[in-house]
């Protein structure tokens, strides 16, 4: 086993149970040696800290298994499965779609899996994963007996860790179309070129929030999607619902799913851009009842968190002064680089300058097939605001 040294100090917040070491953490290592390598991890004394895999290209140099001294081999990666799994049923012991497996969340880092129906998609997000492929594949169709698997391998993730872009089918064939249920509706989902992997699980808990809060009501709901929001709104007695996204394949995939939960009566949907169609809105002088605004993570890196920040303001900004007196506000980010404290202050001087008081009604994360490690906080990303604008 070939061994990582740390440098003086760095070993505390690996030992208080994060599993990632940072390039500037390590005082030495192997020269040549070959990106996802299984190594040992030791302090600056010598002593053993934890067991993964390494990649010298990534600025997150290892990321941890395990912190005793095992074997990292298929019998490894089949117990790490099950017991996410079981973890699953446990929570979900009716559905059929959900994610199995949230990488660090479930203690096997730079691993996604996803559940659709018999379909099961992943996502190999690091070099050390990518070399256990197979074993992970093999082992899943023991666990599950899916009908195909899909690798949806087209997040830039893979970029900075040396690895090519690709999605692609290992196992099994793809039939035509495929469908799920998630709380009493049916979406047809696209695993191949949807977002995400297709479907975006880690709001399915709160879609059920909507039902306090959208009865009788009219309903915006902002990158729409497939539709996820704006059908859960109708089912929960919705006046209307009036969905907008920019894409022309979600639009069409959202009007199907409406109109096979019989919703269409209650439903539209438009392709535009939501900064400009929020505008125009405004402009008109439209006002709704409920707003949602689910947008897809604007900060993607540190980097990029002012320039994010400006987007969450602009569009909440719009939308609180969209909202009849009462109304709700249903909004989200995705972007980790985004702290819970962060989004609530953007909100607040959002609020300020439509100088209109808003009440916190409730504030959430992710679905719990997301899991969060208290000791790894980068497994919180999600955040979920109920405002009520007075």
């Amino acid at each position: 086993m070939q061994i990582i040294k740390l440098k003086r100090n760095e070993e505390k917040r690996i030992l208080n149970g994060h599993p990632w070491v940072f390039s500037n953490e390590i005082e030495d290592f192997p020269s040549h040696i070959e990106p996802g390598t299984i190594v040992d991890i030791e302090d600056y004394k010598n002593r053993f800290i934890g067991r993964g895999y390494f990649n010298p290209r990534s600025l997150i140099s290892v990321r941890i298994l395990t912190r005793e001294k095992e074997e990292i081999d298929a019998v490894f990666f089949r117990k790490r499965i099950q017991a996410a799994y079981e973890y699953r049923k446990d929570i979900f012991p009716s559905a059929k779609s959900y994610r199995i497996v949230y990488s660090e969340g479930d203690f096997l880092p730079g691993l996604i899996v996803d559940k659709y129906e018999n379909v099961i998609v992943i996502q190999s997000l690091t070099a050390g994963i990518e070399k256990q492929l197979n074993n992970i594949s093999n082992i899943l169709i023991d666990e599950f007996k899916p009908e195909v698997i899909v690798a949806r391998n087209d997040t830039g993730i893979r970029e900075l860790e040396g690895l090519e872009l690709e999605t692609k089918i290992l196992y099994g064939r793809l039939s035509d179309e495929l469908f799920i249920e998630r709380n009493g509706l049916k979406f047809a989902i696209d695993i191949i070129s949807g977002q995400k992997t297709g479907f975006f699980f880690d709001q399915c808990e709160n879609y059920l929030r909507l039902a306090n809060v959208v009865k009788d009501k009219d309903v915006l709901d902002c990158f729409c999607y497939i539709g996820g929001w704006s059908l859960h709104a109708a089912r929960y007695g919705a006046k209307s619902v009036i969905g907008i996204d920019s894409s022309e394949k979600a639009i069409s995939a959202a009007k199907r799913n409406a109109s096979s939960n019989g919703l269409a009566d209650k439903c539209s949907f438009e392709i535009a851009d939501v900064f400009e169609r929020l505008r125009g809105l405004n402009k008109e002088g439209k006002k709704f009842d409920v707003i949602i605004l689910d947008p897809p993570a604007f900060a993607k890196s540190r980097a990029k968190t002012a320039s994010a920040l400006k987007g969450y303001k602009e569009i909440n900004l719009q939308a609180m002064q969209m909202l009849r007196p009462g109304g709700y506000l249903i909004t989200c980010s995705c972007s980790y680089n985004i702290s819970r404290e962060t989004f609530l202050d953007m909100l607040i001087n959002a609020a300020v300058d439509v100088k209109r008081p808003a009440r916190l009604i409730e504030f959430s994360t992710q679905a719990r097939d997301h899991p969060i490690l208290l000791a790894i906080k980068e497994t919180a990303y999600l955040k979920f605001a109920i405002l009520q604008m007075l």
